[in-house]
């Protein structure tokens, strides 16, 4: 299906990125309040998720849309339907992205976590940035994402978690909303001197599940980092729907209509996605009980 102009992915402008508009400055710094007061929030509840019930629905959990869909939410009311919409086409490419990068980290893993850092985000940004410059429709980078994601699940490897585990430091979560808080101010504050495509591909880094690889990896080995990117690239299905269905919604309904739409049908692919991945860690159990 292809869509209006307006709405595919903006091409890379032919003039050096300059300071940014004063609105532009207003917008960044009400996203970064955003940002840091939600982000840190998600992070402590995925970590605690991985000590009560795994590494790979922490993973799960930060795969899905809850920090870009109310961010989205905000672009809507602040720009326009039609501004959202556009941005939903950036997603679907970071929904691509953000499966090579898992692949490559948990391909990269059992090598050290600087070498799977290193891979997963020069994967990215191989990724995005030929997507972002291809102008494709957004029906085209939905599905370039499904695959994506289908290949990044079923190439991964991933080892058996190890039983001795650290035992987490009292240091350990206030040093990763330090982190977090670091890299989200960081990367705010370069992206709009770097030009429309970089700040498009930084704006989408998947900070949190980096940080909970690496947090893993140095408590649990690089199996249980395998575990996190996996259950990360599970909830990226309902990340892809709620932004196709944005894409798909936003020109034509309401933004109540609209979002109330995108939820439902990310809610329906992310329980089937669930149900996939318990299914598969009962196999692997049972497996392991022969």
């Amino acid at each position: 299906m292809r869509v209006p102009e307006r709405l595919r992915p903006a091409r890379l402008a032919p003039t050096i990125a300059g300071p940014p508009s004063d609105n532009h400055q207003r917008r960044t710094l009400n996203l970064l309040a955003f940002k840091l007061l939600i982000t840190p929030l998600l992070l402590v509840g995925a970590s605690l998720a991985i000590r009560r019930w795994g590494e790979r629905i922490g993973g799960f959990i930060v795969g899905l849309p809850l920090t870009s869909g109310p961010i989205s939410v905000f672009l809507a009311l602040e720009q326009g339907p039609m501004f959202a919409a556009q941005a939903a086409s950036g997603s679907l490419i970071a929904t691509a992205a953000q499966a090579a990068l898992a692949l490559a980290w948990c391909l990269l893993a059992t090598r050290g976590w600087p070498i799977a850092l290193a891979g997963g985000c020069a994967s990215f940004v191989v990724t995005a940035i030929p997507l972002q410059l291809a102008d494709f429709s957004q029906g085209t980078l939905f599905s370039v994402a499904l695959v994506a994601v289908l290949i990044s699940l079923r190439s991964s490897p991933r080892g058996e978690v190890e039983d001795n585990r650290l035992a987490p430091p009292w240091w350990d979560l206030p040093a990763r909303v330090a982190l977090v808080v670091s890299l989200i101010v960081a990367v705010t504050l370069v992206a709009p001197y770097v030009g429309p495509v970089m700040s498009g591909v930084l704006a989408a880094f998947p900070l949190m599940g980096v940080i909970l690889a690496l947090f893993a990896h140095r408590m649990a080995g690089p199996a249980a980092a395998q575990h996190v990117m996996h259950g990360m690239v599970a909830g990226l299905f309902g990340f892809a729907v709620f932004f196709y269905a944005l894409g798909l919604m936003l020109p034509r309904f309401d933004l109540v209509v609209s979002y109330a739409v995108a939820i439902v049908a990310a809610l329906l692919a992310q329980g089937i996605s669930f149900q996939r991945m318990r299914r598969g860690r009962r196999s692997v159990e049972s497996r392991r009980a022969e």
